[in-house]
């Protein structure tokens, strides 16, 4: 896939994320744009999937780790077949099966989370298990910048380079925001890459919106051996948004009528240069 359809499915992505948290009337859109292009390019050319059959044996694993950037994950899911994008209103609504945060019974989630460093945990128990199994499958897990303070995400690390789990890759959505401020004045985690390194992790720095970065990264991850890989990605919160771009206020709520007619403009302008820039 080229990086101007996977720009599109990106952007179609965006959509979804401001729809679901807007007609919920709550959720966390910041750090489920920032991390948009991950998920897409995850779930559009890097794991091996079947949306028709999610619960393939030797299919690969992701676990979002940052819970609460559920939107994020089921507008990816719905855009990639798992499930109608039409759903994606009924996000936190009294009997949808889409919660705030994933449940395994969603149809392409592999992970029930939402506490924050439970989910590397998980994900390192599946890279483990599918080694002592004896299977081909890959496990990708996403973390937040403000997430990787927590204790557990440390200790999963350890227990990750120590066992060299060459089939794990943990990403970093490293957008320098988390609900109470920028994380390097709350408590810092920096230099992120340097404490991975330290726990027998290979890193990758990259630039989260650039495709060819991202490509190239997760091409470098899975070409590493005897150790996990950890990519950094750089990003930038409430990417595609203009009000809610780098603006901590919008780790955790909701637009209004008026916010989600200008939000939802913003995506359709950016879509309308990349029909441009593909009839060009």
């Amino acid at each position: 896939m080229n990086n101007l359809e996977l720009q599109k499915h990106a952007n179609d992505v965006r959509k979804g994320i401001v729809t679901a948290v807007y007609n919920a009337k709550a959720g966390h859109p910041g750090g489920s744009l920032s991390a948009a292009d991950i998920f897409t390019y995850l779930y559009f050319e890097e794991m091996n999937i079947d949306p028709k059959n999610p619960d393939q044996e030797d299919r690969d694993r992701f676990v979002l780790s940052k819970g609460h950037t559920a939107p994020g994950l089921y507008s990816t899911l719905a855009n990639r077949g798992f499930f109608p994008v039409e759903d994606l209103k009924t996000l936190r609504h009294l009997g949808s099966y889409l919660q705030g945060h994933p449940c395994i019974h969603i149809p392409g989630v592999d992970m029930s989370s939402g506490s924050l460093g439970q989910g590397v945990s998980a994900a390192v128990g599946m890279a483990l298990g599918g080694r002592m199994g004896g299977k081909n499958f890959r496990v990708y897990t996403l973390l937040g910048d403000g997430e990787i303070e927590e204790g557990q995400v440390w200790e999963a690390a350890m227990f990750a380079g120590h066992r060299k789990l060459d089939n794990l890759c943990v990403i970093v959505d490293n957008n320098n925001l988390q609900i109470d401020g920028p994380i390097d004045q709350v408590c810092s985690p920096y230099p992120i890459d340097k404490k991975f390194e330290a726990f027998n992790f290979h890193v990758i720095n990259v630039d989260a919106h650039d495709y060819d970065a991202i490509r190239a990264a997760f091409e470098e991850a899975r070409n590493t051996k005897g150790m996990p890989t950890c990519i950094v990605a750089h990003s930038l919160k409430g990417k595609g948004v203009s009000f809610m771009e780098n603006s901590v206020d919008w780790h955790g709520k909701a637009p209004n009528d008026e916010e989600y007619a200008v939000a939802m403009a913003d995506l359709e302008k950016i879509g309308a240069e990349l029909e441009k820039a593909g009839e060009a």
